[in-house]
């Protein structure tokens, strides 16, 4: 199974350096995924996608555990209502099944938000949309490919 992941696909079109990590077993947790890509759990980001109106959707990058604050998403939003995606959403918006999503090789443009503890660690990895596998590269070339996302504090302190 050396199949190459559609977010590889992507970012090599985008001329970003990147590598394609495979886990040996079946990710279980978030601490294993850190733990078996030799990261601490702050270098594992998240992608989430919100439902912000009835057709909009939104992706929230987020390093590690933490998580984003409702009360400050909707700040930045200018919205009060908002949602998480359901798991069908996530796939027809994306064409990703939950624990794969990135912002890369979407089938459609899509809003994206980089939550400032991102940043903060230089390697990162992120989701492949291939189940146990992962991508790994510096953050600085994610903002760089993602210019037009935001970086904006969406976790309390």
């Amino acid at each position: 199974m050396n199949e190459i992941p559609p977010v590889s696909i992507a970012l090599t079109k985008l001329g970003v350096s990147h590598k394609i990590f495979r886990h040996e077993t079946p990710v279980t947790s978030f601490e294993q995924a850190a733990r078996d890509r030799g990261q601490r759990a702050s270098q594992i980001v998240r992608s989430i996608l919100f439902r912000i109106a009835e057709d909009e959707f939104l992706m929230a990058l987020v390093a590690g555990p933490a998580q984003v604050s409702w009360k400050i998403l909707r700040k930045y939003l200018g919205r009060s209502r908002i949602s998480m995606a359901t798991e069908d959403e996530v796939f027809a918006v994306t064409g990703y099944r939950v624990g794969t999503l990135s912002p890369f090789g979407l089938p459609n443009q899509l809003r994206v938000v980089i939550d400032a503890s991102v940043m903060g660690e230089e390697e990162i990895s992120i989701g492949s949309g291939m189940r146990n596998t992962a991508i790994i590269l510096k953050s600085a070339d994610l903002h760089h490919a993602l210019k037009d996302a935001d970086v904006v504090s969406l976790t309390e302190k």
